[in-house]
């Protein structure tokens, strides 16, 4: 009789095997500081069952510990794991999470949105396919929604999913949505983006997350999960060059190059390049590496990059080709 019993560790291989078989799709969370983006994640990760039942048991004690939902769950704690994030109720470093649903699996990096740590945004935005802007309903636009859609667009990141939040505070108002959703398009016209839809949603509520909202029938999109879902992988050949900074290397006054690892695209001495987030532009001089200098780099390579001009760059930014559609754009309007 156990010769017809699957053997634990093929039925678990199986498992596997069909995860890794489904698309995989890497985004990021972005937008001004208090806007919701780590309350977004944290219900998302609930929602689609990511959560394992220590870790809902975690999250019901911080709640009541640092939360600002009262007797609810603080979702925002499942990514803001700093104690100075939990304290100062903002998030920090980049938080990378992963999920699935049935069709897809994610790879997300929830973004700091204080101008402070815009730097760590750049960084999470360097290796996503898709982002998702949050813009608060109460505030609409700010300074830093026009950093971040700035430095989206001149990542090369192709598609944008701006969710107008905390819907909820305004009584689901339709007119709300419509003047704010007015600005984002303007906005996203204006440094380029190309692929941009807009959806209202409640992070806090669950509206609109995983399931349409009753609160807003005027809206007759698909919530956003189903928007996460249904949207077209880019092929790691679309990708333009960039490179987060790991480290600076300054053996001696003569030589300062970038070290890092290249996420996306191909690079070669001369090509034109942009330095996030200051948007400095440079060329490439020399690719250094412990065997010699390289006349091309390709992603997944670890290289030191020596530019031709003096620039200040330091660990965390962003080199990134300064030739792809979006790049242009966004030098043509800096």
């Amino acid at each position: 009789m156990s010769a017809n019993i699957p053997a634990g560790p093929s039925t678990l291989s199986e498992k596997l095997s069909a995860e890794a078989d489904k698309d995989l799709l890497r985004l990021v969370t972005c937008g001004s500081v208090d806007d919701g983006k780590s309350t977004l994640l944290g219900s998302l990760l609930f929602e689609t069952g990511a959560l394992l039942s220590d870790q809902l048991a975690t999250l019901e004690r911080d709640s009541r510990r640092f939360g600002t939902a009262g007797d609810g769950l603080d979702f925002a704690l499942l990514l803001d794991g700093l104690e100075a994030e939990r304290e100062q109720k903002i998030t920090i470093d980049v938080a990378y999470r992963f999920f699935s649903t049935a069709r897809r699996r994610f790879i997300v990096g929830d973004a700091p949105g204080h101008e402070q740590y815009t730097r760590n945004m750049a960084t999470a935005a360097s290796t996503a396919e898709l982002a998702i802007i949050l813009v608060d309903a109460t505030k609409g636009v700010l300074p830093q929604t026009r950093r971040h859609a700035y430095i989206v667009g001149l990542l090369g990141v192709r598609s944008v999913l701006v969710a107008i939040n905390k819907m909820d505070l305004v009584n689901f108002d339709a007119a709300v949505f419509e003047s704010v959703a007015s600005d984002v398009q303007a906005l996203a016209d204006q440094v380029g983006l190309c692929d941009v839809s807009i959806i209202p949603i409640s992070a806090l509520c669950g509206d609109n997350l995983t399931k349409p909202s009753e609160a807003m029938v005027w809206y007759d999109g698909p919530p956003l999960l189903e928007r996460l879902e249904n949207c077209p992988a880019m092929p790691e050949a679309a990708h333009a060059f960039r490179m987060p900074v790991q480290f600076v290397s300054r053996p001696d006054p003569s030589f300062r190059g970038y070290a890092g690892m290249i996420e996306h695209g191909t690079i070669r001495p001369s090509d034109a390049v942009i330095v996030m987030p200051s948007g400095a532009a440079a060329s490439i001089e020399r690719i250094v590496t412990m065997d010699g200098d390289l006349e091309e780099a390709v992603a997944g390579q670890s290289v030191t990059l020596v530019l031709d001009t003096d620039t200040d760059v330091s660990r965390g930014d962003i080199i990134a080709s300064a030739a792809d559609e979006y790049g242009s754009v966004a030098v043509a309007r800096g």
